[in-house]
């Protein structure tokens, strides 16, 4: 993805959703946890409260590692889930592959299998056919199979689309990893609960988003099969993802998931892509590239159109050759921000 310039404006950009500010509730919620001293490492009545909390949306077999970012989940995952000689199937677009500057590979001394799919989705028979190598010790042998819920592209896994992926994996004796960056958009674009979408869907571990959904910092490992990993917590520590003051981490994730705010945020950011979406559609030139599920939109227009625009309201080129551009809502866009942004796409689109 190409960049937005450092020099142009940050009041509202639609560039990522990590761009966002911090949920009132979540800065709420750290105020409140923040008086006395509390055993370090995860052992404090924060971190406590949140393996109650996580279990209710889960199941009782899910055990949660709260982390620091994503590519930290990603990765400590990855390697619990797989040996030093391992390799993993994932989308060619996925975030493991493309934006984590090959953490899995160089931390966890994995070997990614990219695999083309058009709408950033693995199907049955993607991993049928990527899936391969067993027994020869020439390659790398296929441990792991990993897709991102929402996707790169802001689609979504129906549950029926991921326990087919899941199957076809398990069949061959892979274990499932869902990257849930945006797995709150997911689950709020279904209308399902976030179970629907993981443990009831044969996925073995989750990364669960926060920082993308109103969180300051913090993501979670989410173990729905135990049997599934080795030695988590030692990764965790060993790969820098242990917080001494767990408590605040694991209050920002008690603050999304102990109630609806996850939901309420996923709902709103995707809300706002929609009208983008309808929005952008009206205006000519303008392609919308992919099926906005989420709370992400792709299209494509004039680079030139787009370098003006982008002096105005940041966002991404998303790929250079063809000029598509990616424009991501988040939980405190509002209505007026995406109103001005389409009124100057039609603009610079016009002039």
């Amino acid at each position: 993805m190409t960049q937005p310039s450092a020099s142009q404006p940050s009041e509202r950009s639609f560039a990522s959703d990590n761009q966002a500010t911090v949920h009132p509730e979540v800065l709420a919620a750290l105020s409140e946890v923040n008086t006395g001293h509390q055993p370090a490492y995860g052992d404090d009545t924060v971190t406590g409260r949140l393996r109650e909390v996580v279990r209710r949306h889960f199941g009782e077999q899910a055990e949660v590692f709260p982390m620091f970012n994503g590519t930290g989940a990603n990765v400590v995952s990855l390697q619990a889930m797989s040996e030093r000689w391992s390799a993993v199937v994932c989308p060619e677009s996925a975030h493991i592959n493309t934006d984590e500057c090959g953490a899995a590979e160089k931390i966890a001394g994995l070997k990614l299998i990219p695999v083309p799919a058009a709408d950033g989705k693995l199907t049955p028979g993607l991993v049928d056919r990527y899936a391969t190598g067993f027994g020869n010790i020439q390659r790398r042998e296929p441990a792991v199979v990993s897709i991102t819920q929402s996707t790169e592209l802001g689609t979504v896994y129906t549950p029926d689309e991921t326990a087919a992926v899941a199957a076809a994996a398990h069949e061959r004796g892979l274990s499932v990893h869902m990257d849930g960056a945006r797995i709150a958009n997911a689950a709020a674009s279904l209308g399902l609960p976030l179970r629907a979408l993981t443990t009831d869907a044969g996925v073995d571990v989750l990364s669960f988003g926060g920082t993308k959904n109103g969180l300051l910092l913090g993501e979670a490992v989410v173990v729905l099969n135990p049997a599934a990993v080795r030695g988590l917590e030692y990764l965790r520590k060993s790969s820098m993802q242990l917080a001494s003051k767990m408590r605040y981490v694991s209050a920002q994730l008690l603050a999304l998931l102990d109630g609806d705010l996850w939901l309420r945020n996923a709902s709103h950011a995707n809300a706002m892509a929609r009208r983008l979406e309808a929005a952008a559609r009206a205006v000519p030139g303008v392609e919308i590239t992919q099926p906005v599920q989420a709370n992400s939109v792709f299209a494509l227009m004039r680079k030139d159109a787009a370098e003006r625009l982008r002096k105005r309201f940041p966002f991404y080129t998303w790929d250079a050759a063809t000029g598509e551009v990616r424009w991501v809502c988040s939980f405190d866009t509002t209505e007026g921000d995406v109103d001005a942004f389409a009124a100057a796409l039609a603009e610079e689109t016009a002039a």
